[in-house]
């Protein structure tokens, strides 16, 4: 509703009036039913994003103290490969 908030009821009649002659009658309801849908979707996926977002700073954080594994798979903590 911000973009709303800087018109007047004078303006805000001018763009339902356009909106009316530029879409139709009939198509108002299925652009506001996608819209909404399309906000939803946008909600849900930030909500997502914000939660994986917050499961990677907390995995992100544990290493193994033991040292790093080689590509073969044995842990090596002295830099020579055994």
């Amino acid at each position: 509703m911000l973009l709303v908030a800087f018109l007047s009821g004078n303006e805000l009649i001018w763009v339902i009036v356009l909106a009316l002659v530029v879409f139709g009658g009939s198509q108002l309801p299925k652009l506001a039913r996608n819209l909404g849908r399309a906000q939803k979707e946008l909600q849900k996926g930030m909500a997502e994003g914000f939660a994986d977002s917050e499961g990677s700073t907390n995995s992100e954080g544990s290493t193994n103290s033991e040292g790093s594994t080689n590509s073969e798979g044995s842990t090596n903590s002295e830099g020579s490969t055994g």
